[in-house]
């Protein structure tokens, strides 16, 4: 019994060695890059994640942190490159793998989100710091000479979805809501699908020309229109089929989303992008 036990001690140890071992890889792995997207205004890139921050005479107004590792990394590059602080962090939204990690800025910046993203970053525990300030439809902070303008876009991606806008450089930060010629993340969790079409309209009306996503490739304007198009065509189709009593595997069959073949995961997300409307126009749908 004794060497049974000691042999389930040893195994323990070493499958917590090995997911210690497993993180150390991780970390040493991670692909971390600052890239200069116009002006005062920079990308950072953690593996598949992206944040913009912008640099003023006065500190530095920082995005999304994404994780401890990425933030502490991040604070040490801007000191090192611009000897600057970061006085202010902004949350596109609440979800943990774009917003964790903000305690790591919290003693020098103040943290802002939309009043939806405090409520679910204190309810589910998110691992970041919790927002000094909070907004309800929009807000502009200013930091030596320079502006970013936060337009909360409504239910859409999440409750707490934010945009936002840096009108000296031309760019606008906007994540998980719209990428540049890739099809939405697999089934869309957490998603209201007429507040996120709704959302991408309002984003045709902003003055910006430069598109920073959460994920891929920088962008246009243009693309607030191909996304548009993309969810309302693939929503309204899903719709007209549930109301006739077409299955999801006749759904996923015939709608085949041609013109957006060239994106990236068509092949994969596509039907993925189907299942998860599909579900949700079941639970919201208020049928016969």
């Amino acid at each position: 019994m004794k060497r049974f036990i000691r042999h389930i001690a040893f195994g323990l140890i070493g499958l917590t060695a090995l997911g210690a071992s497993h993180q150390v890889q991780a970390q040493e792995a991670a692909k971390r890059s600052i890239t200069k997207i116009a002006g005062d205004l920079y990308r950072f890139t953690n593996n598949f994640h992206s944040s913009v921050f912008l640099v003023t005479l006065d500190g530095v107004i920082a995005t999304d942190p994404i994780n401890a590792d990425a933030a502490t990394w991040l604070e040490t590059e801007i000191r090192k490159r611009f000897s600057k602080e970061i006085k202010y962090v902004i949350y596109s939204h609440d979800h943990a793998d774009h917003s964790s990690g903000g305690e790591v800025f919290a003693d020098t910046a103040i943290v802002v989100a939309h009043e939806n993203a405090k409520e679910a970053i204190i309810g589910e525990g998110r691992p970041t710091a919790v927002p000094d300030v909070t907004f309800s439809d929009q807000m502009t902070i200013e930091l030596g000479g320079k502006k970013v303008h936060l337009t909360y876009v409504g239910p859409s991606h999440s409750n707490n979805s934010i945009v936002m806008n840096f009108p000296d450089e031309r760019t606008l930060f906007a994540v998980d809501i719209i990428s540049h010629k890739r099809v939405p993340f697999q089934t869309l969790g957490d998603s209201y699908f007429p507040g996120w079409i709704n959302a991408l309209k309002s984003l045709e009306n902003m003055d910006f020309d430069i598109l920073a996503p959460g994920h891929g490739a920088l962008g246009t304007k243009a693309d607030t229109t191909t996304n548009h198009a993309y969810m309302k065509e693939m929503y309204d189709a899903i719709y007209a089929g549930v109301r006739t009593g077409k299955s999801l595997d006749d759904l996923k069959a015939s709608i085949t989303m041609d013109a957006y073949m060239d994106w990236g995961q068509y092949q994969a997300w596509r039907p993925m992008n189907i299942e998860g409307m599909y579900d949700r126009i079941q639970m919201q749908r208020r049928g016969g």
